[in-house]
């Protein structure tokens, strides 16, 4: 859970990233950006501020800022029904960005958040930067993590249904929920 207040602040600063990143926003879509502490309470920690330009029932199309060091945690989009679950594209806009997936490998770059080993099993790291991009097929486990300047990132996908994806922290939530305080 967040404060109001650190909602509407990492709201801002998304939108300046975003448009930093040389991405064209209007002030109504910069309203839009979705603050995701996914119920963790360390939004700087683990955290994500997403963008959705659209989203209907075949594709879908984001941006997500990071902040410095600001890791999504690790899910993956599971099958829903007859459909097999997201296939999803991410490409680096700005910044560094620290990926994992299966395989073989180790975290070298960037790190798992503290006391979260657990919760992040995927160690195969790729370090992208400007440019590079990953397609993931779906169900496929994965985090990541922006280096220290931030990052900011496209996502191309499939239908997204992100309250439905699988987190192996059980203690995510996918809905933010604000603080009544300040």
């Amino acid at each position: 859970m967040i404060t109001k207040l650190e909602y509407e602040r990492a709201k801002a600063e998304a939108a300046r990233m975003i448009r930093a990143a040389g991405v064209v926003i209007t002030e109504e879509e910069a309203g839009k950006v979705e603050v995701a502490d996914f119920g963790l309470g360390n939004l700087h920690a683990e955290g994500a501020q997403i963008l959705t330009f659209f989203c209907t029932e075949r594709v879908a199309a984001k941006v997500i800022a990071l902040f410095p060091r600001q890791t999504e945690p690790e899910h993956w989009h599971p099958r829903v029904g007859d459909d097999p679950g997201k296939e999803e594209t991410i490409r680096v806009i700005s910044g560094t960005l620290y990926f994992y997936v299966p395989g073989a490998g180790e975290v070298r770059a960037g790190s798992v958040p503290a006391g979260k080993e657990s919760c992040y099993t995927v160690r195969n790291e790729r370090v992208m930067g400007p440019g590079d991009q990953i397609t993931l097929e779906p169900g496929t486990r994965h985090w990541f993590q922006a280096g220290p300047e931030g990052a900011v990132l496209y996502t191309f996908s499939t239908c997204a249904r992100d309250v439905l994806d699988g987190f192996t922290d059980p203690n995510v939530e996918r809905q933010t929920r604000l603080d009544d305080g300040v």
